[in-house]
This record gives C-alpha cells, sequence and structure tokens, in this order.
C-alpha cells in the first residue's frame, strides 16, 4: 500500500454493543455498555457499566433493545455516537 492510500483512509471507528435504557428523546437513545474486567487488586470478574447517547436518525430503537452503534463526530453537547443496527429486539411484555 503507498502512502498516499494511507493517508486518504478513513481511521477505524470504535464499536460497541449496548441496551436501550432510554428512548423518551426525539432521535436520541441512552445505551448502556456493560464490560467484565479483572479488579485491580482483588482479581474478582467486575461488571462495569457505562451509559452513552446514541443518535437515532428514525427513531427506530425501543428500550430492552440490543443494538450495534458506532463512534461518530460530536452531533450534540453529549452525543458522540450512532446507531448502527438493531441486534435484537425487545420482548414485549404487554
Amino acid at each position: 500500500m503507498s502512502e498516499e492510500a494511507k493517508t486518504n483512509e478513513r481511521g477505524v471507528r470504535k464499536t460497541r454493543l449496548a441496551t436501550v435504557v432510554s428512548d423518551s428523546q426525539d432521535k436520541t437513545r441512552v445505551c448502556r455498555v456493560e464490560r467484565q474486567a479483572a479488579h485491580p487488586v482483588y482479581r474478582k470478574v467486575v461488571k462495569y457499566h457505562k451509559k452513552y447517547y446514541v443518535h437515532d436518525e428514525h427513531n427506530e430503537a425501543r428500550v430492552g433493545d440490543v443494538v450495534e452503534i458506532m463512534e461518530t463526530r460530536p452531533l450534540s453537547k453529549l452525543k458522540r455516537w450512532r446507531l448502527v443496527a438493531i441486534v435484537r429486539r425487545a420482548v414485549a411484555t404487554e
């Protein structure tokens, strides 16, 4: 690969699997990403979680859905991720 082709390539963007925890805002979803890691001192496996504000252009995702999100440019004060796909729909309990 030439030097010119390397400079024109786009950087690799981070993707995560997340669960939608809020869909009350227009075109925005709040998603929770869980990960497991060993505790730095005790070495016990602990669950950690983080919330991301995700842009959902067509308001498709609902609470409980498992979605794939991708890093993007800043869209607002908090939104830096966008919805790529809905991996699994939540089970309706009505």
